[in-house]
Protein backbone atom coordinates (compact mmCIF):
# COMPACT_ATOMS: atom_id res chain seq x y z
CA UNK A 1 0.00 0.00 0.00
CA UNK A 2 1.33 3.42 -0.92
CA UNK A 3 -0.18 6.72 0.25
CA UNK A 4 1.53 10.07 -0.28
CA UNK A 5 0.31 13.10 1.68
CA UNK A 6 1.68 16.51 0.70
CA UNK A 7 0.54 19.69 2.47
CA UNK A 8 -2.80 18.12 3.40
CA UNK A 9 -3.41 16.78 -0.10
CA UNK A 10 -3.74 13.16 -1.08
CA UNK A 11 -1.78 12.59 -4.31
CA UNK A 12 -1.45 8.86 -4.70
CA UNK A 13 -2.53 5.45 -5.72
CA UNK A 14 -3.79 2.94 -3.15
CA UNK A 15 -2.59 -0.61 -3.73
CA UNK A 16 -3.58 -4.02 -2.48
CA UNK A 17 -2.27 -7.31 -3.77
CA UNK A 18 -4.65 -7.38 -6.71
CA UNK A 19 -6.26 -3.95 -6.91
CA UNK A 20 -5.05 -0.46 -7.77
CA UNK A 21 -7.21 2.52 -6.81
CA UNK A 22 -6.84 5.91 -8.43
CA UNK A 23 -7.80 8.24 -5.56
CA UNK A 24 -7.18 11.49 -7.40
CA UNK A 25 -6.31 14.67 -5.49
CA UNK A 26 -8.12 16.21 -2.53
CA UNK A 27 -7.69 18.10 0.75
CA UNK A 28 -7.72 15.50 3.50
CA UNK A 29 -9.74 15.92 6.68
CA UNK A 30 -7.10 14.90 9.22
CA UNK A 31 -8.41 16.48 12.42
CA UNK A 32 -11.70 17.60 13.93
CA UNK A 33 -12.57 21.30 13.93
CA UNK A 34 -14.24 23.47 16.57
CA UNK A 35 -17.96 22.86 17.02
CA UNK A 36 -20.20 25.76 18.02
CA UNK A 37 -22.85 25.51 20.77
CA UNK A 38 -26.23 23.92 20.07
CA UNK A 39 -28.60 26.22 18.21
CA UNK A 40 -31.85 27.34 19.83
CA UNK A 41 -35.18 25.76 18.92
CA UNK A 42 -38.17 28.00 19.75
CA UNK A 43 -40.89 26.77 22.08
CA UNK A 44 -43.56 26.73 19.37
CA UNK A 45 -41.70 24.18 17.20
CA UNK A 46 -43.04 20.64 17.64
CA UNK A 47 -40.16 18.41 18.72
CA UNK A 48 -39.56 14.64 18.51
CA UNK A 49 -39.37 12.76 21.79
CA UNK A 50 -35.57 12.44 21.65
CA UNK A 51 -35.25 16.22 22.04
CA UNK A 52 -36.25 15.72 25.68
CA UNK A 53 -34.90 12.24 26.45
CA UNK A 54 -31.91 10.76 24.61
CA UNK A 55 -33.03 7.84 22.48
CA UNK A 56 -31.42 4.48 21.77
CA UNK A 57 -30.34 3.25 18.33
CA UNK A 58 -32.94 1.47 16.23
CA UNK A 59 -32.20 -2.13 15.28
CA UNK A 60 -34.34 -1.80 12.16
CA UNK A 61 -36.12 -5.01 13.13
CA UNK A 62 -39.87 -5.47 13.45
CA UNK A 63 -42.90 -4.43 11.45
CA UNK A 64 -42.55 -1.60 8.99
CA UNK A 65 -44.89 1.36 9.31
CA UNK A 66 -47.47 0.96 6.51
CA UNK A 67 -48.99 4.37 6.06
CA UNK A 68 -52.56 5.46 5.50
CA UNK A 69 -53.39 8.01 2.77
CA UNK A 70 -53.40 10.74 5.42
CA UNK A 71 -49.98 9.69 6.70
CA UNK A 72 -48.64 9.59 3.15
CA UNK A 73 -49.79 13.18 2.66
CA UNK A 74 -47.87 14.10 5.82
CA UNK A 75 -44.77 12.36 4.47
CA UNK A 76 -45.06 14.20 1.17
CA UNK A 77 -45.10 17.52 2.99
CA UNK A 78 -42.08 16.75 5.20
CA UNK A 79 -40.07 15.28 2.34
CA UNK A 80 -40.80 18.19 0.01
CA UNK A 81 -39.66 20.60 2.70
CA UNK A 82 -36.44 18.62 3.28
CA UNK A 83 -35.70 18.62 -0.45
CA UNK A 84 -36.34 22.36 -0.75
CA UNK A 85 -33.99 23.17 2.14
CA UNK A 86 -31.38 20.75 0.75
CA UNK A 87 -31.38 22.46 -2.65
CA UNK A 88 -30.93 25.85 -0.97
CA UNK A 89 -28.13 24.54 1.25
CA UNK A 90 -26.30 23.08 -1.74
CA UNK A 91 -26.41 26.49 -3.44
CA UNK A 92 -25.18 28.13 -0.22
CA UNK A 93 -22.13 25.82 -0.01
CA UNK A 94 -19.22 27.60 -1.72
CA UNK A 95 -15.49 28.10 -1.33
CA UNK A 96 -14.82 29.91 1.96
CA UNK A 97 -18.10 28.94 3.64
CA UNK A 98 -17.68 26.91 6.83
CA UNK A 99 -19.69 23.78 7.48
CA UNK A 100 -20.92 25.49 10.66
CA UNK A 101 -22.37 28.26 8.50
CA UNK A 102 -24.16 25.59 6.47
CA UNK A 103 -25.55 24.23 9.74
CA UNK A 104 -26.76 27.69 10.73
CA UNK A 105 -28.40 28.17 7.32
CA UNK A 106 -30.17 24.80 7.48
CA UNK A 107 -31.26 25.35 11.08
CA UNK A 108 -32.73 28.77 10.36
CA UNK A 109 -34.51 27.65 7.18
CA UNK A 110 -36.01 24.68 9.02
CA UNK A 111 -37.24 26.79 11.94
CA UNK A 112 -38.70 29.40 9.54
CA UNK A 113 -40.78 26.58 8.03
CA UNK A 114 -42.08 25.63 11.51
CA UNK A 115 -40.19 22.34 11.37
CA UNK A 116 -37.55 20.71 13.55
CA UNK A 117 -34.06 19.74 12.26
CA UNK A 118 -34.18 15.99 12.93
CA UNK A 119 -30.43 15.33 13.45
CA UNK A 120 -30.29 17.72 16.43
CA UNK A 121 -30.02 15.64 19.64
CA UNK A 122 -30.71 12.38 17.79
CA UNK A 123 -28.56 9.87 19.74
CA UNK A 124 -26.82 12.98 21.08
CA UNK A 125 -25.82 14.47 17.70
CA UNK A 126 -24.93 18.13 18.40
CA UNK A 127 -25.93 19.88 15.15
CA UNK A 128 -28.85 20.27 12.75
CA UNK A 129 -27.30 18.74 9.62
CA UNK A 130 -24.54 16.29 8.67
CA UNK A 131 -21.75 17.67 6.48
CA UNK A 132 -19.25 15.09 5.18
CA UNK A 133 -16.26 16.45 3.25
CA UNK A 134 -13.86 14.48 1.01
CA UNK A 135 -12.55 11.48 2.98
CA UNK A 136 -15.34 11.80 5.58
CA UNK A 137 -17.72 9.05 4.52
CA UNK A 138 -20.73 9.93 6.68
CA UNK A 139 -22.03 11.72 9.78
CA UNK A 140 -19.61 14.65 9.67
CA UNK A 141 -20.32 17.23 12.38
CA UNK A 142 -20.37 20.83 11.10
CA UNK A 143 -17.46 22.88 12.45
CA UNK A 144 -15.29 25.91 11.69
CA UNK A 145 -13.49 24.40 8.69
CA UNK A 146 -13.93 26.45 5.52
CA UNK A 147 -14.74 24.69 2.28
CA UNK A 148 -11.77 24.69 -0.09
CA UNK A 149 -11.55 24.75 -3.85
CA UNK A 150 -11.71 21.13 -5.02
CA UNK A 151 -13.69 19.75 -2.07
CA UNK A 152 -16.73 17.54 -2.39
CA UNK A 153 -19.30 17.71 0.41
CA UNK A 154 -22.33 15.62 1.26
CA UNK A 155 -25.11 17.63 2.90
CA UNK A 156 -27.60 15.35 4.67
CA UNK A 157 -30.85 16.99 5.74
CA UNK A 158 -33.80 15.61 7.67
CA UNK A 159 -36.75 17.63 8.95
CA UNK A 160 -39.51 16.70 11.39
CA UNK A 161 -42.64 18.44 10.14
CA UNK A 162 -46.22 17.89 11.31
CA UNK A 163 -45.27 14.60 12.91
CA UNK A 164 -43.21 13.07 10.09
CA UNK A 165 -39.53 12.95 9.14
CA UNK A 166 -38.34 13.61 5.58
CA UNK A 167 -34.73 12.68 4.75
CA UNK A 168 -32.47 13.37 1.75
CA UNK A 169 -28.88 14.23 0.84
CA UNK A 170 -26.66 15.27 -2.05
CA UNK A 171 -22.95 15.47 -2.67
CA UNK A 172 -21.92 18.71 -4.34
CA UNK A 173 -18.76 19.96 -6.00
CA UNK A 174 -16.97 22.95 -4.49
CA UNK A 175 -15.03 24.90 -7.11
CA UNK A 176 -12.69 23.00 -9.39
CA UNK A 177 -12.94 19.32 -8.48
CA UNK A 178 -10.56 16.86 -10.14
CA UNK A 179 -11.74 14.28 -12.66
CA UNK A 180 -11.83 11.39 -10.16
CA UNK A 181 -13.95 13.39 -7.75
CA UNK A 182 -16.40 14.35 -10.49
CA UNK A 183 -16.57 10.74 -11.67
CA UNK A 184 -17.32 9.57 -8.13
CA UNK A 185 -20.11 12.08 -7.57
CA UNK A 186 -21.74 11.48 -10.96
CA UNK A 187 -21.64 7.71 -10.54
CA UNK A 188 -23.07 7.78 -7.02
CA UNK A 189 -26.05 9.85 -8.15
CA UNK A 190 -26.67 7.44 -11.03
CA UNK A 191 -26.31 4.48 -8.66
CA UNK A 192 -29.13 5.81 -6.48
CA UNK A 193 -31.33 6.38 -9.54
CA UNK A 194 -30.82 2.79 -10.71
CA UNK A 195 -31.59 1.42 -7.25
CA UNK A 196 -34.86 3.36 -7.14
CA UNK A 197 -35.89 1.76 -10.46
CA UNK A 198 -35.86 -1.62 -8.66
CA UNK A 199 -38.55 -0.55 -6.20
CA UNK A 200 -42.18 -1.61 -6.40
CA UNK A 201 -44.85 -3.67 -4.63
CA UNK A 202 -43.85 -7.27 -4.04
CA UNK A 203 -40.20 -6.72 -4.88
CA UNK A 204 -37.69 -8.21 -2.42
CA UNK A 205 -36.05 -5.49 -0.34
CA UNK A 206 -32.67 -7.04 -1.05
CA UNK A 207 -32.84 -6.10 -4.77
CA UNK A 208 -31.81 -2.57 -3.75
CA UNK A 209 -28.48 -3.73 -2.38
CA UNK A 210 -27.93 -6.09 -5.31
CA UNK A 211 -28.46 -3.21 -7.76
CA UNK A 212 -26.07 -0.91 -5.89
CA UNK A 213 -23.40 -3.60 -5.59
CA UNK A 214 -23.62 -4.46 -9.28
CA UNK A 215 -23.40 -0.81 -10.33
CA UNK A 216 -20.42 -0.10 -8.09
CA UNK A 217 -18.48 -3.09 -9.42
CA UNK A 218 -19.21 -2.01 -12.99
CA UNK A 219 -17.70 1.41 -12.24
CA UNK A 220 -14.81 -0.04 -10.19
CA UNK A 221 -16.00 1.73 -7.05
CA UNK A 222 -16.49 0.29 -3.55
CA UNK A 223 -19.74 0.24 -1.57
CA UNK A 224 -19.19 1.23 2.07
CA UNK A 225 -21.43 -1.35 3.79
CA UNK A 226 -21.48 0.27 7.24
CA UNK A 227 -24.06 2.85 6.13
CA UNK A 228 -27.60 1.66 5.46
CA UNK A 229 -30.93 3.09 4.45
CA UNK A 230 -33.87 2.78 6.79
CA UNK A 231 -37.58 2.98 7.27
CA UNK A 232 -38.83 6.46 8.08
CA UNK A 233 -42.06 8.21 8.97
CA UNK A 234 -43.25 9.03 12.47
CA UNK A 235 -39.83 7.66 13.50
CA UNK A 236 -36.51 8.92 12.12
CA UNK A 237 -34.93 5.45 11.82
CA UNK A 238 -36.78 2.15 11.96
CA UNK A 239 -37.73 -0.93 9.96
CA UNK A 240 -37.02 -1.96 7.31
CA UNK A 241 -33.23 -1.97 7.07
CA UNK A 242 -32.07 -1.10 3.55
CA UNK A 243 -28.67 -2.68 2.98
CA UNK A 244 -26.62 -1.23 0.14
CA UNK A 245 -24.52 -4.31 -0.70
CA UNK A 246 -25.38 -7.69 -2.19
CA UNK A 247 -27.49 -9.43 0.47
CA UNK A 248 -30.43 -11.76 1.07
CA UNK A 249 -32.12 -9.69 3.78
CA UNK A 250 -35.72 -10.97 4.06
CA UNK A 251 -38.85 -9.00 3.36
CA UNK A 252 -40.73 -7.49 0.45
CA UNK A 253 -41.85 -3.99 -0.43
CA UNK A 254 -45.47 -3.23 0.47
CA UNK A 255 -47.61 -0.29 -0.69
CA UNK A 256 -47.59 2.39 1.98
CA UNK A 257 -44.01 1.60 3.06
CA UNK A 258 -41.56 4.52 3.11
CA UNK A 259 -37.80 4.20 3.43
CA UNK A 260 -34.55 5.85 2.44
CA UNK A 261 -31.97 4.65 -0.07
CA UNK A 262 -28.59 6.32 0.54
CA UNK A 263 -25.56 4.47 -0.87
CA UNK A 264 -22.04 5.61 -0.01
CA UNK A 265 -19.54 4.81 -2.78
CA UNK A 266 -15.77 5.14 -2.42
CA UNK A 267 -12.86 5.58 -4.81
CA UNK A 268 -10.86 3.25 -2.54
CA UNK A 269 -11.66 0.38 -0.23
CA UNK A 270 -14.91 -0.13 1.66
CA UNK A 271 -13.54 0.34 5.18
CA UNK A 272 -14.27 3.24 7.54
CA UNK A 273 -13.47 4.17 11.12
CA UNK A 274 -15.16 6.57 13.53
CA UNK A 275 -13.14 9.45 15.01
CA UNK A 276 -13.04 10.48 18.67
CA UNK A 277 -16.22 12.58 18.44
CA UNK A 278 -18.01 9.20 18.04
CA UNK A 279 -19.76 10.39 14.86
CA UNK A 280 -17.38 11.40 12.08
CA UNK A 281 -16.70 8.31 9.93
CA UNK A 282 -13.64 8.53 7.68
CA UNK A 283 -12.24 6.11 5.13
CA UNK A 284 -9.32 4.13 6.48
CA UNK A 285 -7.36 4.62 3.24
CA UNK A 286 -8.09 8.38 2.94
CA UNK A 287 -10.18 7.83 -0.19
CA UNK A 288 -13.06 10.15 -0.96
CA UNK A 289 -16.62 8.89 -0.92
CA UNK A 290 -19.91 10.34 -2.11
CA UNK A 291 -23.50 9.79 -1.05
CA UNK A 292 -26.94 10.60 -2.43
CA UNK A 293 -30.21 9.90 -0.65
CA UNK A 294 -33.93 9.94 -1.34
CA UNK A 295 -36.98 8.94 0.69
CA UNK A 296 -39.24 6.74 -1.42
CA UNK A 297 -42.84 5.54 -1.09
CA UNK A 298 -43.95 2.14 -2.36
CA UNK A 299 -47.24 2.50 -4.24
CA UNK A 300 -49.65 0.05 -5.86
CA UNK A 301 -48.11 0.84 -9.24
CA UNK A 302 -44.42 1.17 -8.36
CA UNK A 303 -42.70 3.79 -6.23
CA UNK A 304 -42.70 7.54 -5.74
CA UNK A 305 -39.67 9.62 -4.85
CA UNK A 306 -40.94 11.89 -2.07
CA UNK A 307 -37.86 14.08 -1.59
CA UNK A 308 -38.35 16.26 -4.66
CA UNK A 309 -38.50 20.03 -4.19
CA UNK A 310 -41.56 21.89 -5.44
Amino acid sequence: MSIIISHGHLIAMQYTEDTQYDLGTCHLITELGNVSPERHVPEHIAKPSYYFVRNSPSTGEGQSEIKTPEQIDGMRDSCKLAATILNSACSFAKVGVTTDEIDRFVHEETIKANAYPSPLRYLGFPKSVCTSVNNVACHGIPDDRKLLDGDIINIDITVFFNGYHGDCSKTVLIGNVDDRGRFLVECTERCLAEAILCCGPGQPICVIGKSIDKFAKRKKLSVMPAFAGHGIGSYFHGPPNILHFDNDYPGVMIPGMTFTIEPVLSLGTCEAEVLEDMWTAVSTDNARSAQFEHTVLITDEGCEVLTVAS
